[in-house]
């Protein structure tokens, strides 16, 4: 994610557009202080790196109270408004001190790391590259005691497992390491780089390589607990880390095999591209090519995930249904060759306020390489747009807009399908299902809700849909007007609150009109009726008036209309504005105790 460049007045403009466009980020100013506190928490709690060009104790007092658990906080610094004074305070071995001496080079200002091991020895071991895992993050507290001591450190690396004995940490001051490949410890603190199951201590921490690809198949139908077994048994009789595992490979035909799509980190290629390793398979089967077209899945797979000069390691292990095979890398896999599974999320994003928009919509919208959808609705989350890609379509040819975005994800990208308000209510889910029934296709689908306009509206209003309801759309675009009065006649009759969706549009300007005629021997005139355009909007505009009072030029495209049952009420309250509900029949219970 893009970090944010955080301003409380326009005095820091300046400043956040050069850090912006140097490092790519997002230029976030609440208009309150009160905003700008719980705005901070907000970015705090979803993992985004901060950057506040703006006194020190504003973010340590906005963000004490959300402090927990250092190893999972992001990067967050203070910057003077002249740049004089950058300040990592939180996130210093995240990146934090890092982008604090990048910050202060732009600026040329000055770059307070305050964190001991940075300070004195010129790097932080917990400070982790891109590429390691570190096995025992809890002695490194004793490690670096030792070092702030003046004990030495040595980092020793195992013969074929990397080129060189590189720090695997962010390291600006090399003269207190000692890089030798493997030897016994003799004294002093060591790092051990390896693939290997070790353990590590006190004064030997472990950082493990993701230099390891993992190439699987199965049968059609294998349970997730034979693949995973096979998987750690192989691991184990190999003496293999699980930390060491960069991801895991497979043939495309098993893009939707839960036992496989479920593993993390993994990539697919095609027989055609399996089959240009097929020299260097140790255990190829002529089945295996009849039936799939490349003569080693397993072993093939993990050589084209760990690159052109990889080696395989461990060939071809099988289970009953399954095959796991292992390739190693030469250097650390920062990302493996492949395609991984394409997913396509549904997103309805609510109303169209960001408030409204749920944390869910929130995450898979930032996650997206591609974002699909009408071009209001991309407006209305540009605030959260990073990287992605949009895809923007005009109103209408919904069809197009749901082919375009399944055809992205069948290429291995992770697409987000933007709908309004909830993606499975008169949106684009249904009928991404309806393709797909007559297209089946292997890609991931998920559908994430969102509050939807009849929702919101009733919220605003008070609590009209305090009981039964129904939703009904007047667009007779795709259902045919009889279909359409049948079910307002039927929701009349049973004194249903009813939500018309789409109730008038440039060419449809009567179906409203008629269905108002429908359930005006259904309900009495002072019926309560909400008007709701533009919700969580701007222009946003609800109001309540009797069902006899009703105008229909008072409506657009925009615009949901709610009609209550005849048990809906209106009550206006002290502060001046009215309010509608629905009882639920408490009254009665009332009466009985």
């Amino acid at each position: 994610m893009k970090p944010v460049i955080f301003i409380l007045g326009v005095s820091a403009l300046p400043l956040a557009k050069q850090l912006a466009a140097e490092l790519q980020g997002e230029i976030h100013g609440p208009d309150s202080y009160g905003k700008a506190t719980s705005h901070l928490a907000d970015l705090l709690n979803a993992g985004r790196t901060i950057i506040g060009i703006c006194a020190a104790g504003i973010l340590i007092r906005a963000l004490a109270p959300h402090l927990g658990d250092k190893r999972s906080e992001p990067p967050v610094l203070a910057v003077a408004e002249d740049g004089s004074s950058v300040v990592p305070l939180l996130g210093g071995h995240h990146g934090a001190n890092s982008l604090a001496r990048r910050i202060a080079a732009l600026t040329k200002g000055h770059a307070a790391i305050t964190t001991a091991s940075d300070v004195k020895l010129g790097f932080a071991l917990d400070d982790v590259l891109p590429g390691y895992t570190l096995a025992n993050p809890e002695d490194v507290k004793s490690v670096t005691a030792a070092l702030l001591a003046g004990s030495s450190l040595s980092i020793i690396c195992h013969p074929g497992e990397s080129r060189d004995p590189e720090p695997p940490f962010h390291c600006e001051n090399v003269k207190h390491l000692q890089l030798h490949p493997w030897v016994p410890a003799s004294a002093g603190m060591t790092i051990e780089i390896t693939e290997a199951n070790r353990m590590g201590g006190p004064t030997h921490l472990i950082y493990h390589p993701h230099t390891l690809a993992v190439g699987v198949g199965c049968e059609r139908g294998t349970s997730r607990e034979e693949v995973t077994t096979l998987i750690k048994n192989t691991l184990k009789e190999n003496n293999l880390a699980i930390q060491s595992i960069a991801g895991y490979a497979s043939i495309d035909l098993k893009e939707d095999e839960p036992a496989i799509s479920f593993l993390y980190n993994v990539n697919f290629f095609s027989a055609e591209e399996l089959n240009a390793f097929a020299p260097k398979l140790k255990t190829p089967s002529g089945y295996v090519m009849a039936e799939v077209g490349t003569p080693g899945v397993a072993e093939a797979a993990a050589l084209a995930a760990a690159g052109p000069d990889a080696e395989l390691i461990v060939p071809k292990t099988k289970s009953k249904r399954a095959t796991v095979a292992i390739a190693r890398a030469p250097l650390p896999l920062i990302e493996m060759h492949g395609r991984r599974m394409g997913t396509l999320a549904v997103i309805g994003i609510g109303p169209g306020s960001k408030m409204m928009r749920s944390p869910l919509a929130t995450s898979k919208l930032y996650v997206a390489t591609d974002w699909v959808g009408y071009d209001l609705y991309l407006d209305l989350i540009a605030d959260i747009k990073t990287d992605q890609i949009e895809h923007r379509f005009p109103l209408g040819g919904e069809e197009a807009r749901v082919r375009h975005a399944i055809a992205l994800a069948k290429q291995g990208k992770q697409v987000a399908l933007v709908c309004s308000g909830d993606a499975g209510i008169y949106a684009m889910a249904a009928l991404v299902y309806e393709i797909i029934d007559l297209e089946p296709t292997r890609i991931k689908i998920e559908v994430i809700s969102g509050i939807s306009a009849f929702q919101a509206a009733a919220a605003k209003a008070g609590a009209m849909i305090g009981h039964d309801f129904c939703c009904i759309s007047l667009s007779d675009l795709l259902t045919p007007w009889e279909a359409i009065e049948k079910r307002v006649k039927a929701a009349a009759d049973g004194d249903f609150v009813i939500s018309f969706y789409n109730p008038r549009s440039l060419k449809r300007r009567d179906q409203l009109e008629r269905a108002f005629a429908i359930l005006k021997d259904h309900r009495p005139p002072d019926t309560p009726v909400i008007i709701a355009s533009n919700l969580g909007r701007v222009e946003e505009k609800v109001t309540i008036v009797k069902f006899a009072d009703f105008n229909p030029d008072d409506v657009d495209m925009l615009t949901l209309v709610m009609v209550g049952s005849s048990q809906s009420k209106s009550v206006r309250r002290g502060d001046g504005k009215t309010y509608a509900y629905t009882p639920r029949g408490y009254a009665k219970k009332r009466e009985t105790l």
